[in-house]
């Protein structure tokens, strides 16, 4: 004889054994323990979370008669009356289930509806369970309307969907509707733990976190996929035989992949997306995964009391959000869940999830030389970008977006001293603001906040430079953005620099020295667009015009 599914094996009986959906256990359970029932209800969900195994404990919560064969209607159901024994084994007359799917026409509703008028047989409710209610026609939803309103006394209806958007709003108003939730990893992992031991099966806790996380909710698709692990094992289900099975990839392969984005290393990059083609991984649920791990990061960056002890990557989660700046945790997140998308698009999924990974490199915040393909070297880091203005202010009329030209250099202020370098710290002299923070190499919202200040007082002291700033956009002044351009600065003059933020708004801001400078460049180069004598010709012949807004300087 064959064995049973364990996902029918272990279907809930009773409400107290339903696990993850105690806000419709509850609300059921007062609903018949004080004998306010309702005719109709509608749960919804997505699939393998107890739709259908609370329409049947419902059933037999209305039906149950006791041991005794005397019992009234009760939120606990014996089990042991002949309407709960023949709703378990899915033969009692008077619970009909019926598939929407395949029975969505009018007729079979019609049909369905005349046998509602006649009494139960040997029940005290006739209980019709329509499952997927959201397949009827339009006809066969406005048939049921009259007697899903108002049906006979011993009638109560049940509805189950997955999609309950595609259901009428003259049926949802007619229902008392119950959303059930999606089973969270450690209730699955629970679960499973508990039904392992029951069936005598050995395992790894890790090997249920990879089927829990791979059930996507739902506790039905948990059993069926351990089900499939323990044909698949042939003996104790372990972490890695339930990777192969599925083909996700191992967190080993992940902090691989994030230490070698910190390093910079492209080949390594490489080789891994390389051996996980060999190892006929999903580059799918990699992606899946990578972003699943990228957003505990950022969390543990925002809140470290996040991460939890028990998780087996603990350490390495604590590790990488000292490593990594919120804003390349963001980026990688961002890149990785629209990479999913692109792999369809791809050669092969193994070229897709390579450049998935080449280009988190490449856009890496600070990621000069990112494009290489080995680790960055000391002299590499050290060097600091270089943002030298363009010598000509050429233009010409483009239909692309335009691109920010590179910064120019502004008037020095007449107490201000030439460009600083580390020379000058122990000057009494404040530094030109504007070319020292173009030359700062800051990044994200710190790169914003020192484009965005201007310089209210320098003081020189033995100990430290102190600095006064005031901005034009208070919201980038936070406590994290001033503490990076204190360290960017402490860095460049080798020497404690504390920066403060002062009164008053800032009006000589770089971004608006910068603008101005943009829109002077704009007007000479729509000057010369104008004294061009071939568009001249071009205007005089052909009736052309320069499109307004087009010129750009070059």
């Amino acid at each position: 004889m064959t064995a049973l599914a364990l996902a029918r094996k272990w279907r809930p009986k009773t409400f107290t054994e339903l696990l993850g959906q105690d806000h419709v256990v509850k609300a059921l359970t007062h609903a018949l323990d004080q004998g306010r029932l309702h005719h109709a209800w509608l749960f919804t969900g997505t699939r393998g979370v107890g739709k259908t195994t609370i329409a049947r404990i419902m059933a037999k919560a209305l039906n149950c008669t006791g041991a005794d064969g005397k019992g009234q209607m009760t939120s606990k159901p014996c089990g042991k009356c002949q309407a709960c024994t023949e709703i378990d084994a899915g033969r009692f007359v008077d619970y009909i289930e019926m598939d929407a799917a395949s029975n969505r026409g009018v007729d079979e509703m019609v049909a369905l509806l005349e046998k509602a008028a006649y009494a139960p047989s040997s029940a005290r409710y006739k209980v019709y369970m329509i499952d997927e209610v959201h397949m009827l026609t339009s006809h066969a939803f406005n048939s049921m309307l009259k007697t899903l309103e108002e049906p006979p006394e011993h009638v109560k209806f049940i509805l189950a969907t997955t999609d309950p958007q595609k259901i009428p709003v003259t049926v949802l108003s007619r229902c008392l509707q119950f959303n059930l939730k999606q089973m969270p990893v450690p209730v699955i992992v629970e679960h499973l733990q508990a039904v392992l031991q029951s069936e005598s099966v050995s395992t790894e806790v890790n090997a249920l976190r990879v089927i829990a996380k791979a059930a996507q909710g739902s506790m039905r698709d948990a059993l069926s996929l351990t089900d499939q692990a323990i044909a698949y094992a042939a003996g104790p289900v372990t972490e890695a035989a339930v990777r192969t099975m599925l083909g996700t990839i191992d967190d080993t392969y992940l902090i691989k992949i994030l230490d070698a984005l910190q390093a910079k290393d492209g080949k390594t990059l490489n080789d891994i997306a390389e051996e996980m083609g060999l190892g006929s991984m999903s580059f799918s649920l990699a992606l899946q995964d990578l972003a699943s791990l990228l957003h505990k990061i950022a969390t543990a960056q925002l809140v470290p009391n996040s991460v939890l002890d028990d998780w087996p990557e603990a350490n390495e989660i604590r590790r990488l959000a000292k490593v990594f700046t919120p804003e390349e945790t963001q980026l990688f997140y961002q890149i990785a869940i629209m990479s999913r998308a692109d792999l369809s698009l791809a050669p092969d999924e193994q070229a897709g999830f390579a450049m998935a990974l080449l280009r988190m490199l490449a856009f890496k915040p600070g990621g000069s030389g990112a494009t290489g393909i080995g680790p960055t070297s000391p002299s590499s880091k050290a060097a600091a970008p270089s943002n030298k203005a363009p010598a000509s202010t050429a233009a010409a009329p483009v239909a692309a977006p335009a691109v920010a030209p590179a910064p120019a250099p502004v008037v020095t202020p007449a107490k201000a001293a030439a460009t600083p370098s580390k020379a000058t710290a122990s000057s009494q002299e404040a530094p030109d603001w504007h070319a020292l923070m173009r030359t700062l190499p800051l990044r994200g919202l710190a790169q914003q906040l020192a484009f965005q200040t201007e310089l209210q007082e320098w003081r020189d002291t033995p100990d430290a430079v102190l600095v006064t700033i005031t901005t034009a956009m208070s919201q980038l002044a936070t406590t994290d953005g001033i503490a990076r351009l204190g360290e960017a600065l402490k860095a460049h003059y080798g020497k404690a620099v504390r920066v403060q933020l002062g009164d008053g708004k800032a009006s000589h801001t770089v971004a608006k020295v910068d603008a101005q400078i943009y829109e002077q460049k704009k007007l000479n180069a729509e000057e010369q667009m104008a004294k061009d004598p071939f568009l001249q010709e071009l205007e005089r012949e052909f009736g052309a015009k320069v499109v307004t807004g087009s010129v750009r300087p070059i």
